[in-house]
């Protein structure tokens, strides 16, 4: 009987030589079957090397080119012991306590085999949309709770529901694959590692909402996600899964993968549609929103990755399945990327709630360096920096925003007590005016002020004068900027002087207010 071995694919795993680890099994085994998956996520083990036994799917890592002659020697291949075994992949204790909805499939099937991907559970989705008029599947959508994972968290049924309800003689669906906050990557994972996710999101969404045309707006630094999706796209094609018949449905939808224009900005929404249609990426006036005045001026159902590979399972096992995750206005899971200063970092998906502590401590094992963590950045890197006094905080949307604080994409980077907050607070406002559409005035002008004044605050200069200046520039950018890049640059700057004070050259008071002076 062939044993199959899984070696990832996934750029994370190939950028620590997966590539030669394939190589050397094929090489060092070649009776073996080489099937190359999606990563697990624990990123530390990577490359991953996964062995089909009786015992289950036994995992071996971090392998290394060298390693493989002596693993196979050893008797890897029937699962043997040997140091770096971890036994049985759903038992090792990171992935074990996971609750993976959206991401139960990566590292588990063959990425670009559509019928490995209908074995798990694959396409059930898009049949049961299939035999629901639009109007259902979009109450099935607004029923789980799922909300915009790309940031906003707005209702995706909401969203939906505008296209739908919007007269247009053509609507499109676009999926926002411009990944590009820091310490964030759990798009390209799940476009990498089950890319057919998210192509049967995106035709319920035009099932639901009447688009017959999408678009995937891929970040341009994502070769390896272009290369799993223009082959994917070719046998959900050949399968009849896109095309004028979907499935033989007479209901047709067909796709096709853009690449990005490699700037940051194009991940704000009207800024990407403008680069869709091949014009500069700069942020629109709103309203009209893209659900009513989209892509080429038609309605458009615009969400991102995540977003759209939680629908299928959704469709599949219906909303009240999905909103029995999570807790308040916050229901399904989210996946969190853990970054920075971290022991063990990588991707884990849990319901809404659990806690920062949970996530640092219980599955990443602290900080690399061995020091205490200080402070966590949320929500990428126009997200406000946690404090380790808010560690047991529930991530939840409302809760978060309670404290001036975003959830936003789940990427999490964690620094130690060695971090100088003050001169994180300024790569705020330095990543902004390098960024900055440059459209309106408050985020153009704003961050390059914000940056000198932070600049003389920390060299001691008329500090009270400073703190007045850094107070109303920030309150003119969150209220007066046209996107979220200018709205929310304020965040982490805001948040480091409230939590950090010290790292300013501001005493640390119990009377302090927001701005770190007294009140």
């Amino acid at each position: 009987m062939t044993t199959t071995v899984y070696v990832p694919r996934d750029a994370a795993a190939r950028s620590m030589g997966a590539d030669q680890v394939a190589a050397a099994m094929a090489a060092a085994a070649p009776e073996a079957r080489i099937v190359r998956n999606g990563s697990r996520g624990m990123l530390w083990l990577e490359p991953l090397v996964e062995v089909v036994t009786g015992s289950g799917r036994i995992a071996y890592g971090p392998v290394t080119p060298e390693q493989v002659p002596g693993l196979v020697a050893a008797g890897m291949l029937h699962g043997a012991d040997h140091p770096l075994r971890h036994g049985p992949v759903d038992s090792i204790p990171y992935f074990a306590k996971q609750e993976r909805l959206t991401f139960g499939r990566v590292g588990l099937i063959d990425p670009l085999n559509t019928d490995d991907y209908a074995a798990h559970g694959g396409w059930a989705g898009l049949r049961a949309a299939l035999e629901l008029a639009p109007e259902q599947i979009v109450a099935t959508v607004l029923d789980s709770g799922l909300r915009g994972r790309g940031g906003a968290a707005f209702p995706t049924g909401i969203k939906w529901k505008t296209v739908l309800e919007t007269e247009a003689s053509q609507k499109y669906v676009v999926c926002n694959a411009d990944e590009g906050d820091s310490g964030t990557f759990s798009d390209r994972m799940l476009l990498e590692g089950d890319p057919f996710a998210v192509i049967e999101g995106m035709i319920i969404a035009g099932l639901a909402t009447g688009a017959t045309a999408g678009f995937i707006y891929l970040r341009s630094e994502y070769p390896d996600a272009a290369d799993a999706l223009h082959t994917a796209l070719a046998s959900a094609r050949a399968g009849g899964y896109l095309g004028p018949s979907i499935l033989g449905s007479g209901k047709a939808f067909e796709l096709e993968v853009r690449m990005g224009a490699g700037s940051y900005v194009c991940g704000e929404e009207t800024a990407l549609l403008e680069s869709l249609e091949g014009k500069r990426g700069i942020v629109r006036y709103r309203p009209p929103m893209p659900a009513v005045q989209g892509l080429w001026g038609k309605p458009t159902a615009l969400n991102n990755v995540v977003t759209l590979a939680s629908v299928p399972i959704i469709l599949a096992r219906g909303g009240a399945y999905y909103r029995e995750f999570g807790l308040g206005r916050s229901r399904g899971t989210l996946a969190f990327q853990l970054a920075g200063n971290i022991a063990r970092g990588g991707l884990v998906e849990r319901a809404f709630g659990v806690t920062l502590r949970e996530l640092l401590y219980d599955y990443c094992g602290g900080s690399a360096s061995g020091r205490p963590i200080r402070a966590v950045q949320v929500g990428g890197p126009l997200g406000a920096y946690i404090p380790a006094a808010d560690f047991d905080l529930p991530l939840d949307y409302e809760a978060f925003a309670a404290k001036g604080a975003i959830v936003g994409h789940g990427g999490i980077v964690a620094f130690d007590d060695t971090a100088d907050m003050a001169k994180l607070a300024r790569y705020a406002f330095e990543f902004c005016a390098i960024e900055s559409c440059g459209k309106c005035t408050p985020c153009r002008i704003g961050a390059v002020r914000g940056k000198e004044t932070l600049d003389r605050l920390r060299a001691g200069d008329r500090p009270r004068h400073q703190l007045a200046l850094l107070r109303d520039l920030c309150d003119t950018m969150e209220k007066g900027s046209l996107c979220a890049m200018g709205g929310m640059t304020p965040y982490p700057v805001k948040s480091a002087l409230e939590h950090f004070p010290e790292d300013f050259g501001i005493e640390r008071t119990p009377a302090a207010n927001a701005s770190g002076t007294r009140a």
